[in-house]
């Protein structure tokens, strides 16, 4: 993504990584690369210094704790653009997984906070291929409309899947629609599908 971004606008990004893992020359876009224990003590602290550079895109290799997390929502806040990883395997547990790292007592603001700078989450799984040659991406697509901006406020993330189901006209899709879609070209097997699903028995219906 950040390399797209290079080859088609011009914009200021800046990279925080441990490690760095791929090296951006400049195209379109100025790209900073800063990796952590090199570069910067942490994500957090990186990500507040950041802001003081004027970024347009600011890509935080992964948010593996509440600081980091508080202040990547800042910075969006703020009206950068943030990239980042989480380690989970559907959009609902993203969302849950930001929210369950904030402290009890600041989860209802973490929430409002969130579901206001939330555009999307994209989440994919890497599968053998059916043919024994490399392996296949298999995605699950949510883009952060007004109905799901709600469900998150209200503490009713279970309900995502159900909003990602009735918006594939805004180019949503679960990850089960994408491993059957996978199966029916043959592209993995179903045996290989059923592993990675979070809902096998739905996924053996529609496979």
């Amino acid at each position: 993504m950040v390399d797209y971004i290079n080859q088609t606008t011009s914009r200021h990004i800046m990279t925080i990584e441990d490690p760095i893992e791929y090296v951006y020359p400049h195209n379109k876009a100025m790209i900073h690369q800063r990796e952590v224990g090199k570069d910067v003590s942490s994500f957090a602290t990186a990500l507040r210094s950041a802001l003081r550079e004027d970024p347009d895109i600011i890509l935080v290799g992964e948010m593996r704790d509440f600081e980091t997390i508080s202040a990547a929502i800042t910075a969006a806040e703020t009206g950068h653009l943030v990239l980042s990883t989480l380690h989970t395997t559907s959009a609902a547990q993203t969302v849950e997984r930001i929210i369950d790292a904030t402290p009890l007592e600041g989860q209802d603001q973490i929430r409002t906070q969130f579901s206001n700078v939330i555009r999307g989450v994209i989440t994919q799984t890497l599968l053998p291929a059916a043919d024994g040659n490399g392996r296949v991406v298999a995605t699950e697509i949510m883009v952060a409309n007004a109905a799901i901006g709600n469900l998150i406020r209200e503490k009713k993330t279970i309900q995502i899947p159900s909003s990602i189901q009735g918006g594939r006209a805004q180019g949503m899709h679960l990850l089960n629609d994408d491993l059957a879609s996978l199966v029916h070209r043959e592209k993995i097997t179903k045996e290989e599908a059923m592993k990675v699903s979070n809902d096998p028995a739905s996924l053996d219906k529609i496979c």
